[in-house]
């Protein structure tokens, strides 16, 4: 089988809140928007953001969804961006969670979490190169 996710899906409360944080966080524009669903295009994939109670109906699981114990990554191709990035993610309803510093595996990176809670890493790593596409390729 071959190693890809085509979509990540989060469960939201609110929308509206929701959509403020991507679109003026993180500057990305939807590529499809309904009440109960918004879906951003990336950069080989697709992230959706669907209401939770929408989401458990669409699962078929009863009561509503809380996020787990995980953490998404957006990483930059300069040390520089890290930091007005967590600023614009804070100033856009997320609440910082560990100002940017230096993890002892190197680079640099700080965490912020959407209006739901979701984990977002920051991240800048001088090893892993990404591409004009934005394509980052793990490197050690």
């Amino acid at each position: 089988m071959q190693q890809q996710i085509s979509i990540i899906t989060l469960g939201i409360a609110d929308l509206a809140r929701s959509r403020r944080f991507y679109v003026e966080g993180f500057g990305w524009s939807p590529a499809f928007e309904n009440p109960e669903i918004i879906f951003y295009q990336m950069n080989g994939f697709v992230l959706g953001t669907f209401r939770k109670d929408a989401l458990a109906a669409d699962m078929n699981r009863r009561g509503l969804l809380a996020p787990g114990a995980f953490s998404l990554a957006h990483n930059v191709r300069e040390r520089k961006e890290v930091e007005p990035i967590l600023q614009r993610l804070v100033e856009a309803g997320g609440t910082l969670l560990r100002p940017a510093d230096e993890p002892l595996h190197g680079g640099f990176r700080g965490y912020v979490a959407d209006p739901d809670d979701h984990a977002w890493e920051i991240a800048w790593n001088p090893a892993w190169a990404i591409d004009a596409n934005g394509l980052v390729t793990f490197g050690l």
